[in-house]
């Protein structure tokens, strides 16, 4: 069941590959609308956070992330 591409990486740090159940893990057992609302709004955090709390460009990435796991959700 867990096996989409972006729930192999992890932008910023290893902490929750680290983890034996990942948060991605529980809300891939979500309804399709609740995951992609879920990941859409930490994109958007993402962007809003851009450059305030460290780096732009690894804000940008995790967001990107969170718009790249989207697609995977939609294209199933």
């Amino acid at each position: 069941m867990y096996t989409l591409t972006e729930d192999t990486r992890q932008v910023g740090g290893e902490h929750y590959k680290a983890m034996q159940v990942s948060p991605w893990q529980i809300i891939d057992t979500w309804p399709v609308e609740q995951r992609v609302a879920f990941y859409r709004g930490n994109c958007i955090k993402y962007l809003l956070w851009v450059g305030s709390k460290g780096e732009m460009l690894e804000d940008l990435q995790k967001a990107q992330h969170y718009i790249e796991k989207c697609i995977e959700v939609l294209n199933g």
